[in-house]
């Protein structure tokens, strides 16, 4: 079956079986008077209770009030802030303590926000663990794409990137689910066996 267009009187269950890029959901939503503020996930729950409902369910912005904390008001002895944003004077702080090799990475970011009312002497301390633990990162559900790259690699080592992308590129066309499965070489015909 191939893809069908995203259109306005589409069943919610066909809708959600394939695979659209956040770009083709957000037209849908320009097209249909919805918002198209949030995140893929966001957005997709949205066009879903459109399709089921007819409603236009709006874009619920949270905002947060924190005031901006200044470099000098940082030491090893501070404690996180609850709700912390990673901005400039955080990574000068940490680029001061740890070296300029410092860098925000997801899962340093999401230990600064679970673990509030810590001291950024312990933040220090976790950066250097997870700089030092070689598990990999846990890849957010609405990034597909890398997933499926991921695990496309570590089932077939001896693959190239173009081999990975023809099958992701037929696995997103198909309705279903888009994880990577070994059958998903099949779409490979005429490439060399495998």
């Amino acid at each position: 079956m191939d893809r069908p267009d995203l259109e306005k009187n589409m069943d919610v269950g066909l809708f959600l079986s394939f695979y659209y890029l956040k770009e083709e959901l957000i037209d849908f939503c320009r097209l249909n008077r919805l918002s198209t503020q949030g995140g893929k996930i966001e957005i997709t729950d949205r066009i879903a209770h459109f399709l089921r409902t007819g409603e236009r369910k709006q874009h619920i912005v949270k905002r947060a009030i924190q005031r901006k904390r200044t470099l000098s008001e940082l030491s090893l002895n501070s404690i996180i802030e609850k709700n912390i944003k990673c901005s400039e004077v955080h990574r000068t702080f940490f680029k001061n303590q740890i070296g300029p090799t410092f860098r925000f990475n997801v899962r340093f970011q999401n230990w600064l926000k679970e673990n509030s009312g810590k001291k950024y002497s312990d933040a220090i301390e976790a950066y250097q663990n997870i700089l030092n633990d070689k598990t990999p990162t846990k890849i957010d559900r609405q990034y597909e794409y890398n997933t499926y790259i991921r695990d496309f690699f570590d089932a077939n080592k001896n693959l190239n990137l173009q081999q990975a992308i023809s099958c992701w590129k037929f696995k997103k066309s198909q309705p279903g689910h888009n994880k990577y499965e070994q059958s998903d070489l099949e779409s490979l015909n005429g490439m060399k066996k495998f």
